[in-house]
């Protein structure tokens, strides 16, 4: 079943095309990689897509519903999270009360005097914890982690919306080759346990060609290529602008 479906997607920032006639299609638990060079529009997609930006034309349908003029937050409420390419945590905060920040806001609760902001859903905020394995930082500072555990704690803080769809922008980008191996491996399983469909960009090809059922391949804000990892890797246009190669150099 297709879950996001893109139509024509283009927009223009005064005479740039960042994105040019997009058409796209996503499937219902597929773990699909968006791929290109830097600059290609990859981020510019995810926002068109998640109600950051407003295209010029075309359509985005998400379960059958147009989400093309939604807010984001609306967006994020239908089962489509996201998470960013720069950390998107507070700082100054613990590791539980980011999530369980997350989760109050998610159920549209407030303070109130019967149920003190403490103890508002603590259990679900312990069982996120668990799941992107930060159980024993929860009363860390967020902004004192490492590096790849704020990644964790951003994932933990996605997955608080209980989404069917996740968007990884660059979820490895800044980590280190160990960091990168933990981080997939906890998304890859996280996905699998939840039954997510995941849409991610990344520059590790290794994580790609790894995980992704499918990848489809931006370039200069059009998709050039889309199809298996195999299929996408032997593309000859694929290689010449992404891959670096030649037709000389993979015959």
């Amino acid at each position: 079943m297709t879950v996001l479906n893109i139509s024509n997607l283009t927009i223009d920032f005064g005479g740039f095309v960042a994105i040019n006639n997009v058409n796209f299609s996503l499937e219902d638990g597929e773990k699909h990689a968006i791929i290109g060079p830097n600059g290609a529009g990859k981020t510019t997609f995810f926002n068109l897509i998640t109600g950051h930006l407003k295209p010029s034309q075309g359509d985005v349908s998400f379960k059958d519903k147009t989400i093309t003029a939604l807010a984001p937050h609306k967006i994020v409420k239908l089962g489509l999270a996201r998470s960013f390419q720069r950390i998107n945590i507070f700082p100054r905060m613990t590791v539980f009360e980011n999530i369980q920040t997350s989760l109050i806001a998610r159920d549209n609760k407030h303070f109130n005097f019967f149920s003190p902001g403490a103890a508002q859903n603590r259990e679900e905020t312990a069982e996120l914890l668990e799941l992107v394995g930060l159980e024993d930082e929860f009363a860390e500072i967020a902004g004192e982690l490492a590096y790849g555990k704020q990644k964790q704690l951003e994932l933990a803080i996605s997955l608080a919306e209980n989404p069917t769809v996740l968007l990884l922008d660059e979820p490895t980008a800044g980590m280190s080759p160990q960091e990168t191996s933990v981080a997939i491996a906890l998304v890859d399983e996280i996905a699998r346990a939840r039954k997510l469909t995941l849409l991610f960009t990344e520059h590790d090809m290794s994580v790609v060609f790894g995980i992704a059922d499918r990848i489809s391949v931006l370039h200069h804000g059009e998709i050039i290529a889309s199809g298996t990892p195999d299929a996408v890797r032997s593309d000859p246009e694929v290689r010449r602008v992404y891959l670096g190669e030649s037709d000389d150099a993979a015959a």
